[in-house]
């Protein structure tokens, strides 16, 4: 018999959530909005309502259940600190708070860049790498290493926080309160804000008839599908998106030596928009030394990936080796 393990994906703006069979992958999902606006109790009880759902409808035992969370975790795998984007929150011990619905089961909790590259080591892009970065695009931008088949956390677990590089010093403030970190170009909601100001000199741009006279609907999915339509405001708001992140990873390469970069998240699904700009700035931030080898590749099985690595926690134990 098959075993399975609920895993979560707690999202700025959604919150996900499946269960994993650890021979047939995802077998059941659901999707609420996660409502972080409402403080960390009505989401740790959507959470709860979520997990409660899925273990009630598996056909066999649910070995535990694993969370990708955004925010730095505790070295022991309980605790949420300070997560962009959730007002409210200070420090949340989710395995505590979730101990009512999975009560003997483990409760494993992680940085949800870092379960988006366990999902990705094990199912996704990643397969292939001993060594690679993983950035995540959504309502913010994250950031995990593997590092010879092993995800590295560093000294308190809050490694590989590639959102919050800057990139310039003096430019506009993310949430983190880092100035010009890469979060604050490509998370989804200052991505949004920029292409706002941005179409303002493009008043013929397609985005118009999908998102409104005022772009009060905008998303990047719509402004995906102007690109899509052949939008030239549309692409090259994309294209700065990338030129942008580029930058970035080439300073994550430089400073760890691992050349290859699989790139997540929901905005990665603009694909070769953000993606080639990214590939052509990407060589020229990086020393000429570490050129050989490097490439960006998009992990094509979009937020799937970070439910499967939540479950694979429980699939392999906290400790467990990538390659296993």
């Amino acid at each position: 018999m098959s075993a399975y393990a609920v895993g979560i994906d707690l999202g700025g703006t959604n919150l996900k959530a499946a269960l994993v069979s650890e021979d047939e992958g995802v077998v059941q999902s659901i999707q609420h909005p996660t409502e972080a606006a409402e403080g960390p109790d009505q989401v740790v009880s959507r959470m709860i309502e979520a997990a409660r759902s899925l273990m009630e409808d598996a056909p066999g035992d649910v070995g535990g259940i694993g969370i990708g969370s955004p925010g730095a975790i505790n070295w022991e795998r309980t605790t949420v600190s300070q997560p962009p984007n959730f007002p409210g929150w200070e420090r949340v011990n989710l395995r505590e708070a979730l101990s009512e619905v999975a009560g003997d089961r483990p409760v494993i909790v992680e940085n949800d860049a870092n379960v988006a590259a366990l999902g990705s080591a094990f199912y996704g892009a990643g397969r292939p790498h001993d060594s690679f970065v993983m950035a995540t695009l959504g309502t913010g931008v994250g950031g995990a290493i593997i590092y010879q088949n092993r995800m590295f956390r560093g000294s308190t677990g809050a490694a590989g926080e590639i959102g919050h590089m800057t990139i310039d010093y003096e430019g506009p403030i993310a949430n983190s309160g880092v100035a010009g970190a890469i979060e604050a170009y490509a998370g989804q909601n200052f991505l949004t804000r920029h292409a706002r100001y941005r179409l303002i000199n493009h008043p013929d741009s397609r985005v118009y008839d999908l998102a409104g006279e005022n772009l009060a609907d905008l998303t990047p999915k719509l402004l995906f599908e102007a690109a899509e339509d052949g939008d030239h405001a549309a692409q090259e708001i994309f294209a700065w998106v990338g030129h942008k992140l580029g930058c970035a990873l080439g300073s994550a390469v430089n400073l760890l030596d691992i050349r290859v970069i699989v790139v997540g998240g929901g905005i990665s699904a603009a694909g070769d928009y953000i993606l080639e700009p990214a590939r052509e700035s990407f060589q020229r931030y990086v020393a000429t030394a570490l050129r050989d080898g490097l490439c960006i590749e998009q992990e094509d099985r979009g937020n799937e990936v970070g439910l499967l690595g939540a479950a694979q926690m429980i699939f392999s134990g906290e400790d467990a080796h990538v390659g296993d």
